[in-house]
C-alpha cells in the first residue's frame, strides 16, 4: 500500500536519484522550515556530515540580529557553510535543493556559498 507523497517529496526523490555526494565532491543539501534554514555538506559514501550551518548557529547569532528578512539570513548561512567546507579542503560540491524550487531562500543559500568560495 503506497501513501500519497507531497509534491516536494516527489520532486525530492527524482532529484536524489541523480545526485550522489562523493568524498571529492560531496552533496550540499538545504532544508527550510517556516522560520529557519539549514544547510549541510554530506559525503554519501560514508554517510557522514562534513560541515553544517543553520540560521540557529552560534557563529551567526550576532550578524543575524542585524539582518532583516529570511533571504538575507539564508545568504549568511550559505557563506558560513562555505567557510566551514573550505576549512576541510572542500572546494566543489553537488547542490541538492531537496525538492524546493530554486528561488528565494534556497537561491540565497546557494549564492552565499558561491560568494564564500564553493563551486557548483
Amino acid at each position: 500500500m503506497s501513501r500519497k507523497l507531497k509534491p516536494r517529496e516527489r520532486s525530492k526523490t527524482r532529484i536524489r536519484k541523480k545526485i550522489f555526494g562523493a568524498p571529492d565532491k560531496p552533496r550540499f543539501t538545504v532544508y527550510r522550515s517556516l522560520n529557519h534554514v539549514y544547510a549541510q555538506v554530506i559525503d554519501d559514501t560514508t554517510g557522514v556530515t562534513v560541515a553544517s550551518a543553520s540560521s540557529l548557529s552560534k557563529e551567526l547569532s550576532d550578524s543575524l540580529k542585524e539582518t532583516k528578512g529570511k533571504i538575507a539570513k539564508g545568504k549568511l548561512v550559505g557563506n558560513l557553510l562555505a567557510k566551514k567546507a573550505l576549512e576541510k579542503n572542500i572546494t566543489t560540491v553537488v547542490f541538492d535543493r531537496n525538492g524546493y524550487r530554486y528561488h528565494g531562500r534556497i537561491q540565497a543559500i546557494a549564492d552565499g556559498a558561491r560568494e564564500g568560495g564553493l563551486r557548483f
